[in-house]
């Protein structure tokens, strides 16, 4: 295996929704030294040539690669994190932890459930959509969330380009990611996420996105 990624902690963090901290734990977790003497048992019998990590936070990468520098483990390579324009909670401390410690972020929901296609504005429900049959889906739909990809939709309209596009793109271009992993459920959905490759975002698109980040920050962490 080229690279094996741990899921999600064997611990209660804030993600997929939740914003906070909460203690104390509701069940005992799997030591994090545990599980990285098992990994290096892993890579020292040829199994495994890299690890990583998803659904993570700051604390616990940290502690990964800390326990890797002073027990001579492994060191995670990479971290599966949902990362989009709705939620760049991603770059409050880890995109430090990937420049300084030579980490790269694999991005997941970076279409934030394909709501930043735009597709679902003014309450659109397309047919055999995602959120359209799966409701309980809801993380990205939330009131902030919605005025907030209705300003990204417009400014991409504005620019002439199209909002998924723009999206990818403003991703492709962030340092710390090593790979934005695109979805599709057509083929002409996935010829456009790829195409999202090539497109340079002007600097007064740049803007714009960071003008609205600013006032309506992470409306779907």
């Amino acid at each position: 295996i080229d690279l094996y990624q741990l899921h999600w902690p064997d611990r209660r963090v804030p993600i997929f929704g939740e914003r906070d901290y909460v203690e104390p734990e509701i069940f005992d977790p799997v030591p994090i030294e545990e599980t990285l003497e098992v990994l290096a048992d892993l890579r020292a019998s040829g199994k495994v040539r890299h690890f990583g990590l998803s659904n993570e936070t700051p604390w616990g990468t940290m502690r990964f690669l800390h326990l890797a520098e002073t027990r001579g483990w492994p060191r995670i390579v990479t971290i599966q994190n949902s990362y989009n324009l709705l939620n760049r909670t991603f770059d409050s401390g880890l995109s430090e932890i990937c420049h300084r410690e030579e980490t790269r972020l694999l991005a997941y929901s970076p279409l934030a459930f394909g709501r930043l296609s735009g597709k679902y504005r003014h309450g659109v429900r397309p047919e055999k959509a995602r959120c359209t049959l799966w409701e309980r889906f809801s993380r990205y739909s939330t009131d902030n969330g919605d005025r907030a990809t209705e300003e990204y939709c417009r400014i991409a309209e504005e620019a002439g380009l199209d909002p998924a596009q723009m999206a990818l793109a403003w991703i492709n271009r962030r340092p710390h990611v090593a790979s934005n992993l695109i979805g599709a459920t057509t083929m002409d959905q996935l010829k456009a996420n790829i195409d999202s490759i090539d497109l340079e975002l002007p600097d007064d698109v740049l803007a714009a996105i960071e003008e609205v980040h600013r006032r309506i920050p992470n409306p779907c962490p």
